[in-house]
């Protein structure tokens, strides 16, 4: 009789599940990265109300909240190439399947953050603005030394929660043959008809991770409190 769960076949998934872990890393990373600054970007602008723009990127901003990143990224994976063949004869059909992941994944964090970072700029007292102004500093000097910092700050907290959101959605990127830890447990699966063990491992470094980052993004933001209880 076969038993549901074997030690062995738990150890076996871990070593062949564990080298797959810097895919994972590297869409979370060039998710937040790339992310953040797309983000920044978006709040600058959807601060300023530049006419049309100011209506596009609301039309992004709740498209991008209002629909799952699944169809998101299978909009890029197979709509993306289409367009840009399409209207600028471009071929992007030799491209990894990994990139259109780390895309989709860049583009729905810009739009999160871009929130996340206008909420925050606009919670920093407009006294900031013009004390920056009494002082001497032009606009850019009074956004980047003295709002930014501040806001930096308020948007700490919901920044961590959507790093670790991050790190949990990359699960889908195998559903389009990328073969981060997901698709190397569903493969593993697929070959021995034994997954419990892979998935297990999965759950495993789910929790831990996301725990991980919130204890760091905890302490960091006590180290920010400057004093507040």
């Amino acid at each position: 009789m076969i038993q549901l769960f074997e030690f062995e076949r738990f150890l076996s998934a871990v070593k062949q599940i564990t080298p797959y872990f810097g895919i994972t890393i590297h869409i979370v990373i060039t998710a937040v990265i790339f992310g953040s600054l797309l983000g920044l970007f978006v709040a600058t602008l959807r601060i300023n109300k530049i006419p049309v723009i100011h209506q596009i990127l609301s039309v992004y901003i709740s498209f991008m909240r209002g629909t799952p990143m699944i169809i998101q990224m299978m909009l890029i994976y197979y709509g993306l190439p289409l367009l840009l063949e399409g209207m600028f004869g471009i071929d992007i059909n030799s491209w990894e399947k990994l990139v259109f992941v780390e895309i989709t994944f860049v583009i729905n964090e810009g739009a999160f953050l871009g929130e996340i970072f206008r909420s925050a700029i606009l919670a920093v007292p407009y006294e900031q603005t013009e004390a920056g102004y009494s002082v001497g500093l032009n606009r850019f000097q009074t956004f980047t030394r003295i709002v930014l910092p501040q806001a930096a700050r308020i948007a700490l907290p919901p920044y961590g929660v959507d790093i670790i959101g991050v790190f949990k959605n990359t699960s889908i990127a195998f559903m389009i043959g990328v073969v981060d830890i997901v698709g190397r447990a569903q493969s593993i699966k697929s070959s021995t008809g034994h997954g419990l063990e892979a998935y297990l491992f999965l759950a495993i470094v789910y929790v831990v991770i996301s725990m991980v980052l919130k204890y760091a993004f905890n302490q960091l933001d006590r180290k920010l409190a400057y004093g507040r209880r």
